[in-house]
């Protein structure tokens, strides 16, 4: 690629502050950085969801790396029974049972939680999509 088809600098900054001012965040570095960066892949999530196609599906690839890079630093998972874990991601994340809907129904939720079910290797998948975890830690 020659240096004439590189966008010059200030032509990237001239695109990047608008993203930044729109998004608040771009690179996670804080708590606050990454309750907003969370926030927004939640967002991007409801509007994506497993379509890789989706124009803003690049978009959410960056957040959920920016988000993995800081959770790989500052958040440890524990090790323990598998409803151990994912309770644990829910408390995490601020989310109750209802929230995890696009991942299983809040009945099977409920019942892995209880320890009454094991995570199957679907909901597991999805579950990790969904914490950016490897689906291991939850079967």
């Amino acid at each position: 690629m020659g240096s004439k088809e590189l966008p010059e600098p200030r032509e990237i900054l001239r695109a990047w502050m608008p993203f930044k001012r729109l998004v608040g965040v771009t690179s996670v570095r804080t708590k606050k950085d990454y309750a907003r960066a969370r926030a927004t892949i939640d967002a991007l999530l409801d509007e994506v969801g497993d379509d890789e196609n989706h124009p803003l599906a690049e978009v959410l690839d960056y957040f959920a790396n920016q988000v993995k890079a800081y959770e790989d630093e500052n958040v440890r998972i524990p090790e323990g029974e598998p409803h151990e874990v994912l309770r644990f991601l829910m408390e995490q994340h601020g989310l109750k049972q209802e929230d995890l809907a696009d991942c299983a129904p809040q009945g099977r939720i409920s019942d892995i939680l209880s320890g009454k079910r094991a995570i199957s290797k679907a909901v597991a998948k999805a579950l990790a999509r969904r914490f950016h975890v490897h689906a291991d830690v939850l079967l």
